[in-house]
């Protein structure tokens, strides 16, 4: 049943998604996401998990905002998602970088942890 009232330990695991990705610490993304996380962006299409903590470990991306209000969230079984509106700024390849975006992020249970197994960014239009 999808809800506009988001689970408080969906929005906890968005918190800490968000920090670890501001930390710009390959091991504190890492251990929020599964070994088969997949990043979907508008650019490049389904990125997989070793590129993007690649880019992150190598600074060509760099994180230095990051928020997400959840307005919609799913949990089903061992599988839950949450839907919101986020905006981040940061660098790519040395140039400012900034974006309002939709994004879905989609958790599975692991071992008792949940961690991300997609996120889905789709920008806001004007």
């Amino acid at each position: 049943m999808t809800t506009t009232q988001i689970p408080q330990f969906l929005v906890d695991l968005e918190d800490r998604f968000n920090a670890a990705m501001v930390s710009n610490d390959v091991a504190r993304i890492a251990a929020c996401v599964t070994d088969d996380w997949i990043l979907v962006t508008p650019e490049a299409g389904p990125v997989p998990r070793p590129r993007i903590l690649d880019v992150v470990a190598s600074r060509r991306l760099t994180d230095a905002s990051m928020t997400k209000m959840a307005t919609h969230a799913a949990v089903v079984g061992d599988m839950a998602w949450v839907t919101g509106r986020g905006q981040n700024t940061g660098t790519f390849n040395g140039a400012p970088m900034q974006a309002d975006e939709y994004i879905t992020d989609i958790y599975r249970r692991v071992d008792g942890t949940w961690l991300c197994m997609l996120t889905h960014l789709t920008p806001v239009q004007a």
